[in-house]
């Protein structure tokens, strides 16, 4: 796997100021740590011709805005701020290309569950060196997955458009399942039994070169979900968003995973159920090819969803 710890960082962003490493710093106490009250987002900067790009970084910093919004907090960042706070600490750190990790937090200023009406809310960026998600042979050849145990929280006691640090244990549970299993990644069903999503990742079938994703309500509604879905358009890919049994992933032609971390993603194992031929297939393929050219600022069409520095 390419997962790293980040500490290849030199220097977070921390309520404003560039801060080095080894001083950012959260106290044990920090009632974000204890309740898993955090705001959380991740997105990417890719190495191109035209310089450093952050990858849609409006809409990732409108949701993390939107996140923070729906805790009840305040922060006084626009997203335009926070996007020119990440340019700056990718340069810090001297990066061509990284994940950007902005979290909004409550420090060791509250004890217990009940928080004031203003709560005092930090707000840092960090960015580090992070290769393919599923690694290298993953992304190429395309990963093994298993249908979880766990599930996602019925819509009534969640909040699946925000990301919010304490609705991830499920997915870190899912994850270690699989993993502990032989496998890459987890999907989860929601209450009901439908597909839902990944640990932490979008997830869309191919059928009859008909492409299906699940219906928003029990997923997140990522970026590049939302970038796929308009790529496939541009392709003149018919695509659809309803819901989805078991079964169907166990007979698609092609499963694929989307996500800021591992971006387009083939799937080629379920539940020890080869999908298609076990080897990426071509609208997947298209799909990915077609996204990447996108992160570069190459498509026309979607140039104004890249910020270079």
């Amino acid at each position: 796997m390419a997962e790293t710890t980040g500490a290849d960082s030199q220097y977070l962003w921390m309520d404003g100021e560039i801060t080095p490493y080894a001083n950012a710093t959260v106290h044990v106490l920090s009632h974000s740590l204890h309740y898993g009250g955090a705001v959380f987002e991740g997105l990417r900067a890719y190495s191109s011709k035209l310089g450093i790009g952050l990858f849609r970084p409006k809409d990732h910093f409108d949701r993390f805005l939107d996140s923070i919004r729906v805790m009840g907090y305040c922060i006084p960042y626009s997203s335009k701020d926070l996007t020119k706070a990440s340019h700056e600490l990718i340069l810090q750190n001297e990066f061509k290309s990284c994940y950007v990790r902005p979290i909004a937090y409550i420090n060791d200023t509250v004890r217990g569950l009940k928080l004031p009406e203003t709560p005092k809310v930090h707000t840092a960026i960090a960015v580090w060196a992070w290769g393919k998600y599923m690694g290298n042979e993953g992304h190429l050849k395309g990963v093994k997955v298993k249908t979880s145990t766990f599930r996602r929280a019925d819509i009534s006691s969640s909040l699946p458009l925000a990301k919010i640090s304490g609705a991830y244990v499920t997915s870190v549970l899912a994850r270690r399942e699989a993993t502990l299993e032989g496998f890459d990644e987890a999907i989860l069903l929601d209450p009901h039994g439908f597909v839902a999503e990944g640990s932490g990742e979008n997830i869309f079938i191919v059928k009859n070169n008909e492409i299906i994703t699940p219906s928003l309500g029990y997923i997140l509604p990522g970026i590049t979900r939302d970038s796929v879905i308009k790529i496939a358009k541009e392709l003149g890919i018919s695509i659809k968003e309803e819901n989805i049994t078991r079964n169907q992933l166990y007979v698609a032609d092609e499963v694929f995973f989307t996500g800021t971390a591992v971006e387009v993603t083939p799937i080629r194992e379920i539940d020890h159920h080869q999908i298609g031929n076990g080897l990426p297939g071509p609208i997947t393929q298209k799909i990915k090819d077609l996204f990447f050219k996108c992160t570069q600022g190459e498509i026309e069409k979607f140039k104004n969803w890249v910020d270079f520095s």
